[in-house]
C-alpha cells in the first residue's frame, strides 16, 4: 500500500481522499510512476483562481480552456464571460471545477498505465 503523502504531498482535500483510494492497491514503483503522470497533468486551483479573476479584465473563459472545455471557453470569450455572472459563477465554484478536471485526469492516467502493463506483458510473452 502507497502512502500517498510521500508520492503527491500537494494533494488536499477530497481529491487526497480520492487519490489514496486509487493508490491504496498499488507498491510503491506503481504509485510512483502514477504520480508522475498525473502531476504532469492535474491542475491546481489556485491557477484556476487566478484565471478566473483575470476573467474581470476582459479576458474571461482562459479558465475553461485550461480546464480542457474549449466550447465553454470560446463562449465566455464571446459573451464576457456570459456578462460576467458565469464568471461570477465559476469563481464561487473553481474548487469543483478544478476537482472535476483533475479526477478525470486521474482516471485518464490509470487507464494510460494499464494500456502500458498491458503492453509490457504482451512483449514479455
Amino acid at each position: 500500500m502507497a502512502n500517498v503523502l510521500r508520492h503527491l504531498p500537494e494533494l488536499e482535500g477530497m481529491e487526497l481522499g480520492y487519490i489514496q483510494g486509487i493508490l491504496k492497491d498499488m507498491n510503491e514503483e506503481q504509485a510512483s510512476l502514477f504520480a508522475q503522470v498525473y502531476r504532469a497533468r492535474r491542475k491546481d486551483s489556485q491557477m484556476i483562481l487566478i484565471l478566473t479573476l483575470i476573467g474581470f479584465f476582459g479576458f474571461a473563459g482562459l479558465h475553461r480552456f485550461i480546464l480542457g472545455q474549449i466550447g465553454l471557453g470560446i463562449l465566455y470569450m464571446l459573451t464576457l464571460g456570459l456578462c460576467f455572472i458565469g464568471t461570477i459563477v465559476d469563481l464561487v465554484n473553481y474548487k469543483s471545477l478544478t476537482y472535476e478536471y483533475n479526477i478525470k485526469m486521474a482516471h485518464e492516467t490509470l487507464s494510460l498505465l494499464a494500456l502500458s502493463d498491458d503492453i509490457k506483458t504482451k512483449k514479455d510473452e
